[in-house]
């Protein structure tokens, strides 16, 4: 049964403009597409923070391999072998890596830096297939032992 079957047109027209029935779904029609897009961006938020987490351990680990090393050129194979390593442990997928290290020939109680730029895919970080790419980068040093044997007198490790 039609409810506005009997009413003149001008009664029509103004019990449409009354009548709120169906409103509650024209709203959610309207703010669904809104809010999805608000939770892939939160989403997409947090998985780059978290990786930003991990780059920021990666580098940590990069530099306290550095500093165990005995020379400058061990010490930058080392740190990026452990970068790789823990970038494929953390889950990272970088298109490009570059790990620079800086020592001031690994004296003990001397700092070793060590820096790590990754640059990853936005459509890996946001599982939707989002466009382009971010480098994100992360530093940490580490002291030398200062109580470690010098190189080569055969003492200690």
């Amino acid at each position: 049964m039609n409810f506005y079957a009997g009413l003149p047109s001008q009664e029509l027209w103004r019990s449409f403009r009354t009548d709120d029935r169906g409103s509650a779904t024209v709203e959610m029609v309207l703010l669904t597409p809104l809010l999805v897009v608000m939770l892939v961006f939160i989403v997409f938020c947090g998985r780059l923070a978290d990786c930003t987490s991990r780059l920021n351990d990666v580098a940590h680990q990069a530099a306290r391999a550095a500093s165990l090393a005995r020379t400058v050129t061990s010490a930058r194979d080392d740190a990026s072998a452990t970068a790789q390593e823990a970038l494929a442990q953390a889950g990272i997928i970088c298109q490009t890596l570059a790990v620079a290290v800086t020592a001031a020939g690994l004296q003990p109680g001397s700092p070793v830096s060590v820096d790590v730029a990754c640059t990853v895919g936005l459509s890996d970080l946001a599982l939707l297939g989002v466009p382009g790419s971010k480098t994100l980068r992360a530093s940490f040093s580490s002291p030398v032992d200062t109580f470690r044997s010098a190189a080569g007198n055969g003492r200690g490790a």
